[in-house]
């Protein structure tokens, strides 16, 4: 994918220099979140923290923690989980990279919006916005490293929330949750010029 390509992407999703901001994409996934989001949950890569707030107003989520890698997407989020009326945080902000510093078993829903777009590594743009888009030549650079440590973050029983584009290789994650012991479910699912969106709920397949 070219640069002219990717800034052609970038602006279509409305983003600013540092920090990801709500597109068509954190739409669904905070759709599939008011569908079958429940309990403890966590928003990896939480851009302005759009989705972690919308999260937090679903009555069957009991709190809402928001993680990001950019600090400046930090500071966003923690500045929109302030805004409610009350002056209380609507939901946590912590920085992390994907699920590391979270213990075992801490979440019943976990939500992912991930960077997706296809990048050649001699054409990367080496800014926050390229680590807010750019899946690595696969599209799937982080991907697939959420696939193989989410299950160990979900409480019994839990869901993960994966929002994936045809950009990224459809087939290819279904294989990788499948290897990673996910059975999935589309929750919700949009064609648009560009792409196709789906956000997959995954949850541990049956030993059976």
């Amino acid at each position: 994918m070219s640069e002219e390509t990717k800034r052609t992407l970038a602006a279509r999703r409305d983003v600013e220099t540092t920090v990801y901001q709500p597109a068509e994409d954190s739409r669904l996934l905070a759709a599939a979140v008011e569908a079958v989001g429940r309990g403890r949950l966590l928003e990896v890569g939480t851009g302005s923290g759009w989705v972690a707030a919308r999260a937090a107003d679903v009555e069957t989520v009991t709190s809402v923690v928001a993680s990001d890698v950019n600090p400046h997407a930090c500071l966003a989020a923690r500045e929109r989980a302030l805004s409610g009326e009350a002056g209380e945080a609507r939901f946590d902000v912590v920085r992390a990279d994907l699920l590391s510093p979270f213990v075992d078993g801490a979440f019943d829903t976990v939500a992912f919006n991930p960077p997706y777009l296809p990048t050649d590594p001699e054409r990367e743009w080496d800014d926050w916005m390229e680590r807010a888009l750019s899946g690595g030549e696969s599209g799937r650079e982080l991907i697939e490293p959420f696939l193989e440590t989410v299950g160990r973050a979900l409480a019994p029983n839990g869901v993960a929330l994966l929002l994936v584009s045809s950009l990224t290789g459809y087939e290819e994650v279904l294989a990788h949750a499948e290897a990673c012991g996910f059975d999935h479910e589309v929750v919700v699912e949009e064609s648009y010029p560009f792409e196709t969106l789906s956000v997959l709920a995954l949850t541990a397949a049956d030993d059976d």
